[in-house]
């Protein structure tokens, strides 16, 4: 698996091997751009690709596990008008799930974050305002977000959440420094149904069920009706194909709070 330290280290070998090259023989200084520009995109990619691990180590899944498991995952709630459905579609199926939550969602719906919580579903930490510019934020203002969520959360449940799921996949060295001082668990995925694009419900389903296995995390998003579809249909399927869905914690044997 590629990572940031040894990528960097790489680099910064070639970087010198070139410059000393180009005094010694004839070569181009070109070649100094071109190190740079390979490294550029492979941090560029590392950043927002969350499976590569670049910058921060993150679980995706647990193969190695023997019970037919499997973990559904929301992102963005909780939302007034969706969370209750796909609560009463698990509690209809006898399925758990976990709830990555925005802080300020937290704080618009504080009794539908108790009601997750009171019907046995995991909860982690999305950050606060899940802003597009998460990513450029200083070590400060990551810390700030993490801290706002938990001590919201934990002033609604009593919980004190150790999971955390980047917003928009991204992590980055920022991201990484304040979620080991907090001493956090980064939860990703390895099925990502891609709901919140305009594909419709039906190339949804097909895209989880055609890839979700045993010990697999799914990617879903409890912020439209067409998840409540698809969510439905995929309780069934899982019920067929002999896979309970679990809290994320208890696939990965992890705290999920402390």
């Amino acid at each position: 698996m590629l990572r940031r330290g040894p990528i960097n280290n790489i680099a910064l070998l070639s970087l010198v091997l070139v410059t000393i090259a180009c005094f010694v023989i004839p070569i181009s200084w070109w070649w100094l751009g071109l190190v740079l520009f390979v490294w550029f995109w492979m941090t560029l990619f590392g950043s927002f690709f969350i499976r590569w691990n670049y910058h921060l180590t993150s679980h995706h899944s647990n193969k190695n596990m023997d019970q037919n498991w499997v973990s559904i995952t929301f992102d963005d709630g909780p939302n007034t008008e969706i969370t209750p459905k796909v609560l009463q579609l698990l509690k209809h199926y006898n399925a758990k799930a976990t709830f990555f939550c925005i802080g300020k969602q937290v704080e618009k719906h504080p009794t539908i974050l108790k009601d997750i919580v009171s019907e046995g579903h995991g909860i982690g930490n999305h950050t606060y305002t899940h802003s597009r510019s998460f990513g450029f934020m200083g070590f400060d203002g990551v810390m700030a977000e993490l801290k706002k969520t938990n001590a919201l959360v934990q002033k609604v449940t009593g919980l004190e959440m150790k999971l955390y799921r980047p917003c928009f996949a991204v992590t980055n060295p920022q991201i990484e420094k304040a979620v080991n001082s907090l001493k956090l668990s980064s939860i990703g995925w390895n099925v990502r149904s891609l709901d919140t694009t305009p594909r419709p419900a039906s190339m949804i389903l097909k895209r989880v069920t055609s890839r979700v296995s045993k010990g697999d995390i799914i990617l879903l998003h409890d912020t439209s009706e067409k998840t409540v579809a698809v969510l439905e249909q995929l309780l069934l399927f899982l019920q067929q194909n002999n896979l309970q869905s679990v809290p994320v914690d208890k696939l990965l044997q992890l705290k999920a709070y402390a």
